[in-house]
């Protein structure tokens, strides 16, 4: 499956989520990461923060971001690893319109061929919430260098076929 250069790009409009209760700005490499690899691939830096791992903080930065319409993606990671404090995916979960589960599937495989059977311990979660994509990842970059290369950067990609979650954002033809 290959991406069809004749077909013009969609720039999707992205803010990027970091949970972290220990991380500062300059320490967000996995964040940089993110924004810097969604910029190179075209798309729009709309919003950016760093928030602690507290489900009702976490809900507050993504309902405003899922309310604005000039955001289309939302790109969280941190507070996805195995651990009795996590709170992403609580946080996360009731605020979507429609699951993704084969990203949280697909991203586990590719893990597990990456680090083994240590992937069993990440929760990965995609979603829609009006009409916005978000994705939760691991904090860790390497986690989240491999979701974005073979699984984000191309399903982002407009002109990936047979099917790309970009498609739908694609300006109506006049």
């Amino acid at each position: 499956m290959k991406a069809d250069p004749a077909l013009p790009p969609v720039s999707l409009r992205c803010a990027v989520l970091t949970i972290s209760s220990r991380r500062t700005a300059a320490e967000d490499t996995t964040g940089d990461y993110l924004a810097t690899a969604l910029a190179e691939a075209g798309h729009v830096p709309q919003a950016r923060a760093l928030c602690p791992d507290d489900r009702y903080r976490i809900r507050q930065v993504l309902s405003d971001w899922i309310a604005d319409p000039a955001i289309q993606v939302i790109l969280c990671n941190g507070g996805t690893g195995f651990s009795h404090g996590k709170s992403t995916i609580p946080a996360v979960t009731p605020l979507l319109d429609q699951v993704i589960p084969g990203f949280g599937e697909l991203f586990r495989h590719l893990s597990w061929l990456d680090i083994g059977a240590s992937s069993l311990q990440s929760d990965a979660l995609g979603g829609t919430a009006n009409d916005t994509l978000v994705f939760c990842l691991p904090g860790s970059t390497g986690a989240c260098k491999l979701a974005w290369e073979k699984i984000l950067q191309p399903q982002f990609d407009s002109r990936q076929r047979p099917c790309n979650f970009a498609s739908a954002y694609r300006a109506p033809a006049e």
